[in-house]
């Protein structure tokens, strides 16, 4: 069990290692920190010192962290005795660690090797100090002797923690001194703006161009507590955030929050760029004019519309995937019993709608489709290829396939999924439950957690993600699971299959059609053999017709017509081939003259007509539309 004082220990561990190492020191360190019981508020506080601190990836990153991966408390404390952290010290004398070093510091001069690369001479440097030469301190295996020592200052003004800036190298933060939330000025404050920078160097321009008061956070991630801390002392404080190249967005966010202004940089410059490398570069004027442009961010809308019927009638129309069945953006469901042939049905859709052909006699407009196959892997080989021999062509280019495990619950893999997925794209989720197979479906705030993970990954796409999942053992109850699943679905279809007869239908569409049902077959297609003879195969899916076919069906009028029907049909199962050019993709087809070969046979007239009258029969039952004859070859309708 961590105590109190294990988990000062590894906060202090943390804070000795500069955060703005590689990243895989970054995530190791992370890793570390998870492991010895801190949390998030402290690793990212840790993280927001880095110049290259991102507020996402330190969100995401920590949510990626799982007990019990090989990285423990122990590398924690490695990590940081490799930094100069001294685990045996105790608690007192941690905090009396930056009160130590900087009373052995000496006064800071111009000639400073940073002073002199920031061209800062003349800025003042009573509150300033360098470390002595032959100084014990060292950090992360480098001596700090020389280094340039900068207070950092909590709110309450007491001294916090020390920035050291060697002579060559990066800046390094005191081993177990935080600087979560301190500063240093640069100045003395007084009625005019007050500018807000990450660094001293910038500081420096920023008072050495007008002559005003600058405060340092020491990392951008530092800038907003810094700058509530000013706000909470002197509410009338004209706060201007100075942003490097790059932050101009996280500027303006906390601006807009605290009702302050932002100085960007000129558009066009280089990530990073900040207000000394201006003034080095431009001079003094073009720094101060550009300080003194400083502008408050334009006010986000209004999160809420009021809309009027003219505003509503002047909105573009529903845009489908498939017309009536499926939107183009939003949540969806296709769900139906086990067997019930919904993954051949959702691949057969996929492939309509990367190819843009019509489905069911449903228009599609074509999109790219990603397929996470997470159930029953290995036959979507056999499926690709049996639909490739069926529709004579490779599998549409737009079609992608995801094969490795992805588990929608984890922030991290909806991410990483949503990098590589097109814009705008169909995404098709096979199975749910494979996705989710932690989660209880039946618990309201697990399938909340399935929902916000689903949602997320739509609006990081921006399409439709369609969630194939299995009905519940009442299958007229529809979706298996928490009620919420299907309440939440912009589309739903549902498959079902009694017997042989197999079947789906538009359970919920929004504005679009639904009860209607549509029959399809799983029409087996032999791929090969393997390698002990025996023939492998898959399935396709196909409309069935069959009722269609039996109500519209046409007969042979006349005798010599159904007599050369009658005896056409056997021919046609022993002898017809499939694949010919303009028939159905497996219906059986006949050469003409073949056909009026084995009509005539079966005719009762003279031997001399037989010919002549089993033409004139097979003639009748194509006008009559009981063929179909397309270039030599027959076929029944």
């Amino acid at each position: 069990m961590l105590t109190t004082t294990d988990t000062e220990r590894a906060r202090a561990a943390l804070q000795s290692i500069p955060p703005d190492c590689d990243r895989d020191t970054w995530v190791r360190a992370g890793m570390a920190a998870h492991a010895a019981g801190l949390d998030f508020d402290t690793f990212d506080s840790w993280s927001a010192q880095a110049d290259n601190y991102d507020a996402r990836a330190a969100r995401d990153t920590w949510r990626s962290f799982k007990p019990g991966k090989g990285v423990g408390a122990g590398t924690l404390h490695r990590m940081a005795a490799e930094h100069g952290h001294q685990q045996e010290r105790p608690a007192k004398a941690i905090k009396r660690a930056a009160a130590d070093v900087w009373a052995r510091c000496e006064p800071a001069t111009n000639a400073h090797p940073y002073i002199v690369r920031k061209a800062a001479a003349g800025v003042q440097l009573d509150g300033l100090r360098v470390v002595p030469q032959g100084d014990p301190l060292h950090i992360g295996g480098s001596s700090m002797a020389g280094a340039l020592a900068v207070p950092a200052y909590a709110a309450d003004g007491t001294l916090q923690s020390l920035q050291l800036i060697p002579p060559e190298g990066k800046k390094m933060n005191l081993p177990g001194a935080p600087m979560a939330g301190a500063s240093h000025t640069v100045g003395t404050p007084g009625d005019g703006p007050l500018y807000l920078v990450e660094g001293i160097g910038q500081a420096w321009a920023c008072w050495q161009a007008t002559g005003r008061a600058a405060v340092v956070a020491f990392g951008w991630g530092n800038v907003g507590t810094v700058a509530r801390a000013i706000l909470e002392k002197d509410n009338a404080a004209r706060l201007v955030l100075v942003p490097d190249t790059g932050k101009e967005q996280a500027a303006a966010e906390i601006a807009r929050e605290l009702q302050c202004a932002v100085a960007a940089m000129p558009e066009g410059e280089a990530s990073n760029f900040d207000a000394n490398d201006l003034l080095q570069r431009d001079g003094a004027d073009v720094l101060a004019a550009l300080l003194e442009s400083a502008t408050a961010p334009e006010p986000e809308p209004p999160r809420y519309r009021l809309l009027t019927g003219a505003d509503l009638n002047a909105m573009p129309p529903l845009a489908w995937r498939i017309r009536g069945v499926l939107p183009a953006q939003g949540l969806a469901a296709l769900y139906g019993p086990s067997t019930s042939g919904k993954s051949f049905l959702a691949f057969d859709m996929a492939a309509a709608i990367a190819q843009g052909r019509d489905w069911f006699a449903h228009r599609v407009t074509p999109a790219p489709v990603v397929y996470l196959a997470l159930e029953g892997e290995g036959g979507f080989k056999g499926r690709t290829k049996a639909w490739e021999l069926v529709n004579h062509g490779e599998l549409p280019a737009g079609l992608h396939l995801v094969l490795q495990p992805f588990n929608l619950t984890e922030p991290q893999d909806v991410a990483d999924l949503a990098a590589v997925v097109p814009a705008g794209a169909v995404v098709i989720v096979d199975t749910l439950n494979r996705a989710a197979p932690l989660a209880d479906e039946n618990a309201s705030k697990d399938m909340g957690e399935i929902l916000q993970a689903a949602k997320r990954l739509q609006s990081l796409t921006a399409g439709l993600v369609l969630l194939v999942h299995h009905s519940g053992k009442d299958a007229t109850r529809g979706l298996r699971g928490h009620s919420s699943l299907f309440a939440a679905m912009d589309a739903a279809i549902e498959v079902a299959r009694d017997g042989d007869r197999r079947e789906w239908k538009v359970a919920k569409a929004k504005d679009g059609e639904d009860g209607k049902a549509h029959p399809f077959r799983l029409a087996v297609q032999p791929l090969g053999t393997d390698s002990d003879g025996e023939e492998i195969t898959s399935c396709v899916v196909q409309p069935d017709t069959t009722a269609q076919a039996v109500r519209a069906v046409k007969l042979p009028q006349g005798g010599n017509q159904r007599i050369a029907f009658d005896a056409l049909r056997p021919v046609f199962k022993a002898d017809g081939r499939t694949g010919i050019d303009g028939a159905p993709p497996l219906r059986l087809c006949l050469e003409l003259e073949a056909a009026i070969a084995a009509a005539a046979g079966a005719l009762p007239v003279a031997n001399d007509r037989k010919a002549e009258r089993a033409r004139a029969a097979i003639t009748g039952l194509i006008a009559r539309g009981v063929l179909v004859h397309r270039e030599g070859w027959i076929w029944q309708s």
